[in-house]
């Protein structure tokens, strides 16, 4: 019986140590067309900073791969997680906010491996502080076949 329960409790902790990889963009995404117009983001703002930190911005990278933002509030601002917004660029928008709900806090996006088809893609992300000021960011990854 006590090696049962031994071995039940190292399964369960090995289990728990396995990455699980989730899709943050599908195939059938990114097989959408690209998004019209231009992804103009506004010049300088007093709104939060939003910094890509993995993987490096328009560097080749394989899948799956953590995505990391961080978020940089200015003053005595605080980050507001629930204003966060993740949008796909593609026609039409593809809304990326829900599957990365749990990665999201005041301090930016920690999202494990990040399954994303080969290709560039377009990402922005917008976020507000405490004051209300918002800034949009976009995000390029480029994921190697």
């Amino acid at each position: 019986m006590k090696l049962a329960k031994v071995l039940l409790i190292t399964s369960l902790m090995i289990a728990t140590q396995v990455a699980i990889s989730a899709p943050l963009i599908t195939s059938k995404e990114a097989a959408l067309p690209p998004a019209a117009g231009t992804l103009a983001t506004r010049g300088i703002s007093r709104g939060p900073a939003i910094k890509l930190t993995s993987p490096e911005a328009d560097t080749p990278v394989a899948a799956p791969f953590d995505f990391k933002v961080n978020f940089e509030p200015r003053g005595d601002a605080k980050i507001d997680p629930s204003s966060v917004k993740v949008v796909y660029m593609k026609s039409p928008f593809v809304d990326l906010t829900p599957r990365l709900k749990n990665a999201i806090s005041a301090n930016g996006i920690d999202f494990a491996k990040a399954e994303v088809p080969p290709g560039t893609h377009t990402i922005r992300v917008t976020v507000k502080d405490s004051e209300g000021r918002e800034t949009n960011s976009v995000l390029n990854l480029v994921v190697n076949k």
